[in-house]
C-alpha cells in the first residue's frame, strides 16, 4: 500500500508539474523578437547576397539556418560547446553535474554546463549574469526545444551568436570576416566563428587578432580530440593566419536594393538578377565613366527576352557620389529618338506603311511647330528604312500624326510604360516623336523587349516572388520583324568600322537617342536573348555638349552585349505575311507614300507639300512638288494659276492653294501656308 501511494503521488506531482509547466509556456511564450527582427536582404535569382541592410538597432543580423551553413562548422559547435546537443531537452544533465562538483571541489567554476539551447535562449533575452539567469535560461530552453525542432534552436543561435562590434550571427560573420557565405568555411575560418561568441569583442579578429587566432586553436584542438577534424587538416588549419581586418558587406546593385528592401522590409526579397551579370556590366560601367571627362553618370537595364526578366540593373556609377543614390534606372527622362522604332511599328501594324514607303524629309511646320533635324539639314525624297535608320525627325513626326499621339501614348501604358507628358499635354503632342513625353531605362527595356519577341510585351520582371504578368500583343510579328530588320542595319558610330569581332555573330538591333540639349544620352538595342539599354548624363539634367547618343551610349552597348552570354542569333525567317518588295512602285497605292491623311479623291494624290503645312523657305527657294497616281501628264496650279515643271517659287510668304490635275481631269489639293526663312 505504501508502495502504490508513493507511485500515486509521484504520478500526481508528475501531473501537477507538466500541468504548471503548459500553463507557464502558454502565459508566458518565448520572445522571438530579437530573432525576427533580422536584416533585410536581397538576393540574386541563385539566392547570392546582392545587399543586406541593418537593422533598426544598428546590427547587421542575416537570418542563417543550418543550410546556410558548412557541416563543419556545425560539427566544430557541438564538439566545443555542446557534445550532446542532439540528445538532451534543451539542458544536459551530465555536464551540468559535471560543473556543480567542480565547483564544489575547486571553489570556483571551472567549466559550463550551458548548452547551444541555453545560449539561444539567453541571446533572445539577455539578462545580467546570475544563478537565477541561469535557472531562467534552462527553463527558456526546454521551452524552445519543447515547442521548435533542433534545427529550429540552431537557427536562433546561428543568427543571433555575437561575433564583435554589430555583427551578429554566422553568416554576417562569415561575410565580414572573409568575404563569403558560410557555406564554404575552411576548418580555419569555421573554428574562429565558434570562437568568437564566447567572448566577442575581446576575440573579434579585427581588433584582436593574436586573441582570436588563439580561441581559434583551442577550437580547432577540441575538434580534433573529438574525431570532427583529422591531424593533416588540424595541422593545415593552425598555421593559417586569422583575418586582420573587417570587410565591407555586399553591395551589388545597390540603387535595386535600397527599392525592394524598403517595399520589403526585414525580409529577403528574390530577384531575377545573375550576379555574375550584374558584377561584369557594373565594372563595365565603371571602366566607362572614367572615361568622362565630366564623370557622367552610366545606367543600364539588361532583359532576358526569353523570360522577360531583368537580369541586370545599374540605377548609376557612383552611389556614395553627388545624387548617386538617385535610381537612374527608375528615373523619367526625355528619350529624344529613342522612341520612333515604336511609332514606325504601329504604322507597319496598320498596313499604311512599309520600310519601302517613301517620304518627304522637308521643311514642314506643324501648326507653331517646325521639327528639323540635328545637322539641321533634310534629305529630301528617302524611305522609311532609311529614315529610321537615320533618325530624320519630319518622317517620324508624319509617322505620328499618321498613328495618332494619343493611341501611341495608350499603346505604351498597355506595354506597361508609364510616359510621362508635359504640364497640359493630355498626350495630343506631335513632340512626343521627339522625346517630348518622358520615359525610364526600364520601361523602355520593356518596350524593345516587345519588339524583340514579335509584338507582345509585359512590363520586365525583377521579383520572383510576385506573379510573372501575362504577355499582350500589341503589334503583330511583321511589324516588329520590319523595326528589328530596320535597326539591325542601322549606321555604327564614329570610329566602328565594323561590329567588335564577339559580336558579328549576333544580329543587334540598335536605336540611340538625344535629349534636347543634351541632357540625356540613350542608346536601346536587342538580340534574340538579350535587350540592353544603356543612359548616359547627370542626375541633376545638366547639358552634355557633344553627348550624343551614337557618340556617348552606343559604344557601352555594344560592349555591354559583348559581356552577355553567347547566343544563336543570326538573321531568322520573316514572318508569312511580310511582305517583300524592290521599291515603293511594287507596294500597294496605300503605302507607296508617308503623306497626312484625307488627301485622295482617287486620281493623283499630292505627296508633298502635305495638307495645311507651313514650309519654311529661303528667299528663291523653290519648293518641290510631287504626286502619286493620276493617268498621264500631271498639271500644277498655285492658286489657280498654272507653273511650268514641278518646281514651285513663291512670290512671298502667305497661304496658297496647290492643286493637280491628271489628262482624265481628276485632281487634289492641299492647303498650304510659305514662310520665308530670315
Amino acid at each position: 500500500m505504501k508502495l502504490q501511494r508513493l507511485l500515486v503521488g509521484a504520478a500526481l506531482a508528475v501531473t501537477v508539474l507538466v500541468a504548471g509547466a503548459l500553463v507557464l509556456d502558454r502565459l508566458f511564450p518565448p520572445d522571438l523578437t530579437r530573432y525576427h527582427r533580422h536584416s533585410s536582404e536581397v538576393v540574386d535569382a541563385n539566392g547570392r547576397l546582392l545587399r543586406a541592410f541593418t537593422t533598426a538597432d544598428g546590427k547587421w543580423r542575416l537570418a542563417t539556418t543550418i543550410d546556410d551553413v558548412d557541416p563543419l562548422y556545425l560539427a566544430l559547435l557541438k564538439a566545443y560547446e555542446d557534445r550532446r546537443f542532439d540528445d538532451h531537452w534543451g539542458v544536459d544533465p551530465l555536464a551540468a553535474a559535471r560543473a556543480a562538483r567542480q565547483w564544489m571541489s575547486r571553489g570556483r567554476i571551472v567549466s559550463g554546463a550551458s548548452t547551444i539551447s541555453m545560449q539561444a535562449a539567453r541571446l533572445l533575452e539577455p539578462r545580467p549574469r546570475g544563478l537565477v539567469t541561469k535557472v531562467i535560461q534552462s527553463a527558456r530552453a526546454l521551452q524552445l526545444e519543447w515547442r521548435y525542432s533542433k534545427q529550429e534552436v540552431l537557427a536562433i543561435y546561428l543568427t543571433l551568436a555575437p561575433m564583435g562590434g554589430n555583427l551578429e550571427g554566422v553568416r554576417a560573420a562569415s561575410l565580414a570576416y572573409f568575404g563569403k557565405e558560410a557555406k564554404s568555411l575552411s576548418a580555419a575560418e569555421a573554428a574562429l566563428l565558434v570562437a568568437i561568441p564566447q567572448s566577442p569583442e575581446r576575440r573579434r579578429p579585427d581588433r584582436a587578432v593574436q586573441r582570436a587566432q588563439s580561441a581559434r586553436d583551442r577550437v580547432l584542438a577540441r575538434g580534433l580530440e573529438h574525431g570532427v577534424i583529422d591531424r593533416s587538416l588540424y595541422d593545415k588549419a593552425v598555421t593559417r593566419s586569422a583575418p586582420d581586418r573587417r570587410l565591407a558587406m555586399p553591395m551589388h546593385a545597390p540603387h535595386l536594393a535600397t527599392w525592394l528592401a524598403g517595399q520589403s522590409p526585414g525580409t529577403a526579397v528574390p530577384t531575377t538578377i545573375r550576379l555574375e551579370l550584374q558584377k561584369a556590366l557594373a565594372h563595365l560601367a565603371a571602366e566607362e565613366r572614367a572615361q568622362f571627362p565630366d564623370r557622367a553618370q552610366v545606367a543600364m537595364v539588361v532583359v532576358d527576352n526569353r523570360t522577360r526578366s531583368v537580369v541586370a540593373w545599374l540605377g548609376g556609377s557612383d552611389f556614395f557620389g553627388k545624387a548617386g543614390q538617385v535610381d537612374l534606372v527608375r528615373a523619367h527622362r526625355s528619350p529624344g529618338s529613342a522612341l520612333k522604332p515604336l511609332i514606325y511599328a504601329m504604322a507597319f501594324d496598320d498596313r499604311t506603311l512599309h520600310p519601302q514607303s517613301l517620304v518627304e524629309d522637308v521643311p514642314v511646320r506643324f501648326r507653331e511647330w517646325l521639327p528639323r533635324n540635328f545637322d539641321r539639314d533634310h534629305q529630301g525624297a528617302v524611305t522609311v528604312r532609311r529614315a529610321l535608320q537615320q533618325s530624320l525627325n519630319v518622317p517620324a513626326v508624319l509617322a505620328l500624326e499618321k498613328v495618332g499621339p494619343q493611341r501611341f501614348i495608350a499603346t505604351l501604358r498597355s506595354a506597361g510604360a508609364s510616359p510621362g507628358l508635359p504640364p497640359g499635354d493630355l498626350g495630343a503632342s506631335l513632340g512626343i516623336a521627339l522625346g517630348s513625353a518622358t520615359i525610364s531605362p526600364v520601361e523602355m527595356a520593356g518596350l524593345y523587349s516587345g519588339l524583340a519577341t514579335g509584338g507582345q510585351f509585359s512590363p520586365p520582371q525583377i521579383r520572383r516572388d510576385r506573379p510573372r504578368v501575362d504577355p499582350v500583343r500589341l503589334l503583330g510579328p511583321a511589324a516588329a520583324w520590319y523595326v528589328g530588320d530596320i535597326l539591325a542595319e542601322a549606321p555604327l558610330p564614329e570610329g566602328f568600322a565594323a561590329l567588335p569581332v564577339n559580336l558579328r555573330e549576333r544580329r543587334i538591333a540598335y536605336k540611340t537617342g538625344t535629349s534636347a540639349g543634351f541632357r540625356d544620352a540613350w542608346a536601346a538595342g536587342y538580340s534574340a536573348n538579350w535587350t540592353v539599354v544603356v543612359w548616359v548624363g547627370h542626375a541633376d539634367g545638366t547639358s552634355r555638349p557633344g553627348g550624343l547618343g551614337r557618340v556617348a551610349a552606343l559604344p557601352i552597348l555594344f560592349k555591354a552585349f559583348g559581356r552577355l552570354p553567347a547566343e544563336d542569333n543570326r538573321a531568322t525567317a520573316p514572318p508569312v505575311d511580310v511582305l517583300r518588295v524592290a521599291s515603293h512602285r511594287e507596294l500597294p497605292p496605300i503605302m507607296r507614300t508617308l503623306r497626312p491623311p484625307g488627301d485622295t479623291n482617287g486620281g493623283p494624290r499630292i505627296a508633298y507639300p502635305p495638307a495645311d503645312a507651313s514650309i519654311e523657305l529661303g528667299k528663291s527657294e523653290a519648293v518641290p512638288l510631287k504626286a502619286l497616281g493620276g493617268d498621264g501628264r500631271l498639271r500644277w496650279l498655285v492658286d489657280g494659276q498654272p507653273i511650268d515643271g514641278s518646281r514651285w517659287v513663291p512670290d512671298g510668304p502667305g497661304a496658297a492653294r496647290v492643286a493637280v490635275v491628271d489628262e482624265s481631269g481628276r485632281s487634289s489639293a492641299v492647303n498650304v501656308r510659305i514662310v520665308v526663312r530670315r
